[in-house]
């Protein structure tokens, strides 16, 4: 039987990457991301058998989780672009493409939020609970935001985009 990543697993081993050494539970995870434990757990064994997850350490496996999103994630979750919209901004419009990248006259691509205080165009996130969680966690959101960028940024926004992932990533190996 073929096993089929989710968009959301990578949304769990992004945030796995933020907390470092910490200990965590797949209760207290489904919290911060906004999911129920049992996807969470669903989610960790999709990577586990995908190879993105170590279950004996309990980490993800960065190398080849860097891998999978510099060649794969553009692919594999390709965004859905929508129409104009209030929302969190994502790709080169937060941070820290939005330091790098010089803005163009068109509204940014923002993951969709009512609460939002940034007027886009609609960008889907891995995950719909990502609007709501992403900002809470500064390191989490530019993960996100990054890999957003490698999901469907123009060359050199994707080329930026992959070294500050990969920089954050190795610091981590």
């Amino acid at each position: 039987m073929a096993m089929v990543l989710k968009p959301q697993d990578i949304v769990i081993l992004l945030k796995l990457i933020t907390l470092g050494n910490r200990p965590w539970s797949y209760s207290a995870l489904a919290l911060e991301l906004g999911m129920s434990p049992s996807e969470v757990h669903s989610g960790i064994r999709r990577a586990a058998k995908a190879r993105l997850f170590d279950t004996q350490r309990n980490v993800a496996v960065i190398r080849s989780l860097q891998e999978f999103l510099v060649h794969g994630v553009k692919y594999a979750f390709p965004p859905d672009r929508g129409q104009l919209t209030r929302g969190i901004p994502t790709c080169y419009a937060a941070p820290p493409l939005n330091s790098l990248v010089v803005q163009s006259g068109e509204p940014p691509p923002v993951w969709p939020d009512s609460d939002g205080a940034v007027r886009g165009y609609e960008f889907s996130p891995l995950y719909r609970s990502v609007p709501k969680v992403a900002p809470r966690d500064q390191a989490f959101y530019e993960l996100l935001a990054l890999v957003d960028a490698i999901r469907d940024g123009r060359v050199r926004e994707r080329e930026i985009a992959v070294k500050l992932l990969t920089e954050r990533l190795e610091q981590e190996w």
